[in-house]
């Protein structure tokens, strides 16, 4: 089966949530373009993201995010990995949905911090006690999380090439981002 994508997919949601993992094989199974708006940041400033945050701090890199995925929006469809507080801007929410949709993956506080305590690359979690900080993170951005077009429930036995189905599936009920064609 051969697909056709119409609009730019933004995966969202919480780090560890599987944006980039989800989001790569979802762009294989339709073979189209996959984009990371933190690897464009990254290349863009010729520093990770830590450093950018650790120099510039979060209100200069949340500018160069939005630059970013303005820019990528604006290009041919893919499928497009956000960094977990991308969506919780109104721009860049308005933007993804003008010109994408954005697909929430959605994991609850016990995954996504099985998958994020023992990494040192979230510069969010660099606290005293960054499980309470996850928590807090969570609970903030799930509300507007849920403001997403298509929802996708992650869970921990799921392995990504099933996730990755999920979200066409959800995405094949949108006529407007998605159509299947048989050959």
């Amino acid at each position: 089966m051969t697909f056709t994508l119409k609009k730019t997919v933004a995966m969202v949601g919480m780090m560890g949530a599987g944006k980039t993992a989800v989001g790569k094989a979802v762009s294989q199974i339709l073979g189209v373009p996959f984009l990371d708006s933190d690897s464009e940041i990254e290349q863009a400033a010729n520093m990770t993201i830590p450093e950018i945050f650790e120099r510039d701090g979060e209100p200069f890199f949340r500018i160069k995010e939005t630059q970013v995925i303005t820019r990528l929006l604006d290009g041919d469809p893919c499928i497009l990995s956000t960094g977990g507080g991308a969506f919780l801007a109104d721009v860049n929410r308005a933007a993804i949905n003008e010109k994408g949709v954005a697909v929430w993956l959605d994991a609850d506080l016990d995954l996504l911090w099985s998958r994020v305590k023992n990494k040192n690359t979230r510069p969010l979690l660099r606290t005293d006690n960054p499980y309470g900080t996850l928590k807090a993170l969570y609970d903030q951005r799930t509300p507007i999380y849920k403001l997403a077009k298509v929802h996708v429930q992650s869970s921990p036995d799921t392995a990504i090439d099933d996730m990755a189905n999920r979200v066409i599936s959800a995405l094949m009920t949108r006529n407007d981002v998605l159509e299947s064609q048989d050959p």
